[in-house]
């Protein structure tokens, strides 16, 4: 009997061995399952390739915003009190407009270089994230220009929602119908940077993840 029991005893640990050696997943005494390096490598090699692709689509939607602004123009005519008057709109008559392309050009940088700097590691196989102040600093970064791309939305809200509504009690019409284009190329830019607020968030929800368990 002790002897059977011991030949087991040697047959399990001779199993776990081999597949630790084999890199697959085994139970541990408490009868919990326990991963190997080689599959705690491969995790954290997807969650640095996501990290790369949440800064390469901050990125690309900060530009897109940026671009989508800057071309805001257009001249068209409006009736008021049956006057045909011309009328011309542009980005740059709005201080709102100008605050939201500094911060979209702003955050398009900061998306740059923190996308050439994890793409460099990633390739390298070196840590995403290499310390914790280097996680950090990250996390300030990505707060702050979070913060600032909401206002910056925001501000431009209000700008876009005054020119599709009028004033009220005045004669003034809705300019965006015969300034339609210029109008959707707003509207395009507030959408898409909400957007990069959403995805600088999720970077800055990534670092607290890693804070949390290193």
């Amino acid at each position: 009997m002790v002897t059977g029991r011991k030949t087991t005893s040697c047959d399990e640990e001779m199993a776990e061995s081999k597949a630790v050696e084999n890199g697959t997943t085994t139970m541990s005494t408490t009868g919990q399952a326990t991963k190997s390096p080689a599959q705690l490598g491969a995790l954290l090699r997807k969650a640095d390739v996501a990290h790369v692709c949440l800064r390469l689509l901050c990125m690309a939607s900060s530009v897109t915003a940026l671009s989508f602004m800057v071309t805001a123009q257009q001249a068209s005519t409006v009736t008021i009190y049956g006057f045909h008057l011309p009328v011309y709109s542009k980005w740059s008559f709005s201080e709102s407009f100008e605050y939201l392309v500094a911060v979209t050009a702003a955050v398009t940088v900061h998306s740059f270089l923190q996308l050439l700097i994890n793409g460099s590691r990633l390739l390298r196989k070196s840590p995403m994230i290499p310390s914790r102040n280097h996680a950090w600093l990250s996390f300030a970064g990505d707060q702050v220009f979070a913060y600032a791309m909401m206002s910056a939305g925001s501000a431009a809200s209000g700008v876009s929602n005054l020119n599709r509504t009028g004033i009220r009690h005045t004669p003034l019409p809705n300019f965006c119908k015969p300034l339609n284009i210029f109008c959707n190329h707003i509207a395009i830019s507030i959408g898409f940077t909400f957007l990069s607020c959403l995805l600088l968030a999720t970077s800055a929800v990534q670092n607290v993840i890693w804070l949390s368990h290193n």
